[in-house]
């Protein structure tokens, strides 16, 4: 018999993942909303909040980052435990190691894994093959921990958003396909607009038709909506596309006129970074109506909130 110290400790329960927004269930989102605002309280009043002490986050980045690095890394560290970076420019990920080897190594020495990559294949199957849970800091099909941090937002600022209008604004890109999840298991509506070539991949989409309407014209997709979000024209690996995009989004601009057709007390949100003048102009995204600073900061407590639960379980 291997001693003790020897012994393969197998998981005793299936591991929860979060790769997609439609990955919980309205009742987990509740909770982990819930918890949000509890750490944030705690963390806004100087309140210690360690429950993960002697635990490990492994943050992997293909793709560059801020928010995603910044709100991770100060998460963990605020809930008591570590934050190590991998980048594939700096290790194995990044010499043609397979995924699955990869993800066989890096869970038997963590508790957590965040990967912000390209494809949604490539966590996919990372997942497959960890032992711990993963979570997507972004990927080409995905955004869901910043559509949590939103939501969150929103019904700080407004509460349920249970039957209201999201107008979105831009391209058919990860944000958008995490919007139409979170209103299927929400239950509100989406008002999308996208110029023509930048349209949404139905294979993409898993809401009913029910949940989203689509508009040809931005200025109607802002009509009576709730809030307005949107991103910028040109998102991460389609740098190439640049010019061809500055002129095809010509009028997708959200500026004062299309915001005045949305609801008078109407939000105004985006994942940053912005360029005003561009998808935004500065008087919208430096306004009243603007909560993107909120919006940015929530996505430290959210993920808080998500990492103790996943490695934790309903507190």
């Amino acid at each position: 018999m291997l001693p003790l110290l020897f012994m393969t400790i197998k998981p005793i329960k299936p591991i929860k993942h979060f790769l997609q927004f439609s990955d919980f269930s309205l009742a987990e989102f509740e909770h982990v909303i819930e918890r949000t605002r509890i750490i944030k309280h705690k963390f806004k009043n100087y309140e210690p909040y360690h429950p993960l002490r002697d635990r490990t986050l492994v943050m992997v980045f293909e793709k560059n980052s801020t928010r995603t690095r910044l709100s991770f890394e100060a998460g963990m560290q605020q809930l008591g435990g570590a934050a190590i970076y991998l980048n594939t420019r700096d290790s194995q990920f990044g010499r043609g190691e397979p995924v699955e080897d990869a993800a066989q190594v890096v869970s038997r020495m963590c508790d957590i894994i965040m990967i912000r990559t390209f494809g949604q294949d490539i966590i996919e199957r990372f997942a497959q093959n960890s032992r711990v849970p993963v979570i997507n800091g972004l990927t080409n099909e995905h955004h869901p921990c910043q559509v949590l941090a939103d939501i969150c937002t929103y019904i700080e600022h407004r509460g349920p958003i249970s039957g209201k209008t999201v107008a979105w604004i831009g391209d058919a890109n990860n944000m958008l396909y995490s919007w139409l999840q979170a209103a299927e298991i929400f239950g509100f509506h989406v008002n999308a607009s996208t110029p023509k070539g930048y349209d949404i991949d139905q294979s993409l989409v898993s809401a009913s038709n029910t949940r989203y309407t689509l508009f040809g014209n931005p200025s109607d997709a802002c009509e009576d909506a709730h809030l307005v979000t949107t991103d910028v024209w040109t998102s991460m690996g389609f740098e190439a596309e640049n010019t061809a995009r500055l002129q095809a989004f010509d009028g997708w601009i959200v500026d004062a006129e299309k915001m005045r057709r949305a609801k008078s007390d109407a939000l105004f949100m985006h994942c940053l970074p912005a360029h005003r003048g561009e998808e935004v102009s500065a008087e919208v995204i430096d306004g009243p109506q603007s909560v993107v600073w909120d919006e940015a900061e929530n996505r430290l407590h959210a993920q808080k909130a998500l990492l103790e639960y996943l490695v934790l379980g309903k507190i």
